[in-house]
């Protein structure tokens, strides 16, 4: 396991993107950072800047408007990167569904790594999405040094 393997799973950072909707996922992660749940355990830690992020929490179901701002947020993260989609409207458009102005789930917009289903979720939840989604950034991350290592073989 290399060090930025380590610190990537003991301290990824997360951005959270609320596109709209009840709110009630929203509360639910903001739960998660209370020291009930108390996510910083892990090493979590919560970011305004998508450039710094590893992970992208969205919540809500994807408005039209809302559309390019997550295609603009993910685009600005760095490599390796991991997209949960927290919820049933931000997963399918939940109550919002085929609504004047909403487009769907988050995945027409961006790829989505982890679902995490419920209406309203549970902080447990979001923690397992949160768990998972360490682990697919783990796998990314060995990936993008493999590839890193068969170009400067092949440069050789």
């Amino acid at each position: 396991m290399s060090l930025t393997e380590i610190s990537r799973k003991k301290s990824p950072w997360v951005i959270h993107v609320g596109t709209g909707g009840c709110n009630g996922c929203d509360l639910e992660i903001l739960a998660c950072l209370t020291p009930r749940y108390d996510v910083s355990r892990f090493g979590v830690m919560s970011t305004g800047n998508p450039k710094h992020a590893d992970v992208m929490l969205v919540v809500g179901p994807v408005t039209i408007k809302y559309k390019e701002i997550i295609k603009n947020l993910y685009d600005q993260m760095p490599d390796p990167k991991v997209v949960i989609s927290v919820g049933t409207c931000a997963s399918t458009g939940g109550i919002y569904q085929g609504c004047y102005g909403h487009c769907g789930g988050v995945d027409k917009v961006v790829p989505v790594d982890v679902y995490v289903p419920g209406c309203n979720v549970r902080p447990e939840a979001v923690i397992d999405g949160l768990v998972l989604a360490l682990d697919i950034l783990n796998e990314k991350e060995r990936k993008i040094l493999e590839e890193k290592k068969a170009k400067a073989k092949g440069a050789a």
